[in-house]
């Protein structure tokens, strides 16, 4: 059994409690929460054809893309053009979750931070801008290049369109990243730097060059020819992650603010922990040690036992080294609770949205507890013997859920959970 980090303690009551109150998304599922939850009850698949660019000639030819998102929706024209497409994505999921907090952040914009996390940032504005270079020369660069490109600029960009004064920040620990700031937001509630943070990750990587390099790596799955089944958590026939991109926002707010304010609770945020794998730059450690310390710093953080836990939306990538270690993770972190749990790989349905994807699954896990239903792992159609714990397969489950905890593991081995309960 891996204990948890000796400096890990249950919270002193001192700590401020947060809890959430708004969500906001934008992602291959669709936009808002009530889009984005009929997708996953329903176990509909956000993946296809990519349509972002011309993909006839690549190994890998499917994403899972947002569809119909329209950037003059949230900014004007003029802002619109001087932001890349991951900046675009996070200022209208940042806008969507004030709304849906009934958040008023000029009104106290100096207790309002934001923290969004990119694992790549502008990679679309780095690729078009590279192009310039090599066929126009250097004088033709666009002066808004690097305002664009560089990854904090999502967080920036949040922070001026909304009015926000607090602590701004930006995480970029790869595809934890958004999980990380969660986290990170989180604490900085706590300890009473802000009242209200808006935090979460973007990410626009649907790009010749995003496809090109992660499917040279091997990383990605090649199921060209059946794009809604290529992403296949914990099945036998896994061959990689499919690519998605999108962004999710959450209104973490001080409880006692939430409550003086009337604010909906969504849920509160119990844990948060964070451990390194100091072992490669893209393969999780075999033994999964590293993994299920973080899921134990996480619970001990709630004050909760791995019995607790009634759902764990898995890391679950669809990669085959990648899946069979979580699952051992969750076998070292639960002990005999692991065989009881319910688990689910919601990128299954939307792809991996690296830097953003440990947001839009906490969005998962929070409206997990709130609809009291489990979504389900599709494609789990011959699953694999290494992989044998409930993954809720191929169809959503009706269950109370109180506690809920979310995985996401980065290149380079940063592993981070998240634990939510029930408000």
């Amino acid at each position: 059994m891996v204990n948890p980090p000796s400096t890990i303690h249950h919270p002193p009551s001192a700590f401020r409690r947060v809890v959430v109150t708004g969500m906001g998304i934008i992602s291959p599922l669709g936009n808002g929460v009530e889009e984005y939850w009929d997708a996953l009850a329903t176990g509909r698949s956000g993946v296809g054809p990519i349509t972002q660019f011309d993909a006839s000639r690549f190994k890998v030819r499917i994403a899972a893309e947002v569809k119909g998102f329209e950037p003059t929706g949230y900014v004007d024209r003029k802002n619109a053009r001087r932001m890349d497409r991951f900046s675009q994505l996070s200022v209208a999921a940042a806008r969507t979750a004030a709304e849906h907090a009934g958040l008023d952040v000029a009104a106290d914009a100096e207790n309002v931070g934001v923290l969004v996390a990119s694992g790549i940032g502008g990679v679309k504005t780095f690729e078009k801008e590279t192009a310039v270079l090599l066929e126009k020369g250097p004088d033709r660069i666009s002066p808004f290049f690097i305002p664009m490109e560089i990854a904090n600029m999502a967080s920036a960009q949040v922070s001026m369109h909304l009015g926000a004064r607090g602590p701004v920040s930006t995480v970029c620990t790869a595809c934890s990243a958004a999980a990380n700031a969660i986290g990170d937001a989180f604490e900085i509630i706590r300890r009473g730097a802000a009242d209200v943070m808006l935090a979460g990750g973007s990410e626009a990587a649907v790009t010749p060059v995003g496809i090109a390099a992660f499917a040279q790596m091997g990383a990605l799955s090649a199921r060209n020819d059946e794009p809604e089944k290529a992403s296949r958590p914990f099945d036998l026939e896994r061959d990689g992650f499919v690519m998605g991109e999108g962004s999710a926002i959450l209104v973490l707010e001080e409880r006692e603010r939430a409550l003086d304010r009337g604010a909906r609770i969504w849920a509160e945020v119990a844990g948060y922990g964070m451990t390194g794998d100091a072992y490669h730059m893209s393969l999780p450690e075999p033994s999964g040690e590293n993994q299920a310390r973080a899921m134990l710093a996480a619970l001990a953080e709630a004050g909760l036992e791995p019995a607790d836990i009634d759902y764990i939306n898995a890391h679950g990538t669809s990669t085959p080294p990648g899946d069979a270690i979580e699952t051992r993770s969750i076998k070292i972190a639960l002990g005999g609770h692991a065989q009881k749990v319910a688990i689910s790989s919601t990128k299954s349905m939307m792809g991996h949205c690296l830097g953003a994807s440990g947001a839009l699954e906490a969005a998962a896990c929070i409206l997990a507890i709130d609809r009291g239903a489990i979504p389900p792992t599709i494609n789990l159609e011959n699953p694999d013997p290494e992989c044998d714990l409930d993954y809720v397969a191929n169809a959503a489950r009706r269950r109370q859920v109180a506690v809920a905890a979310s995985n996401s593991f980065g290149f380079g081995g940063h592993n981070v959970t998240l634990v939510f309960k029930a408000p």
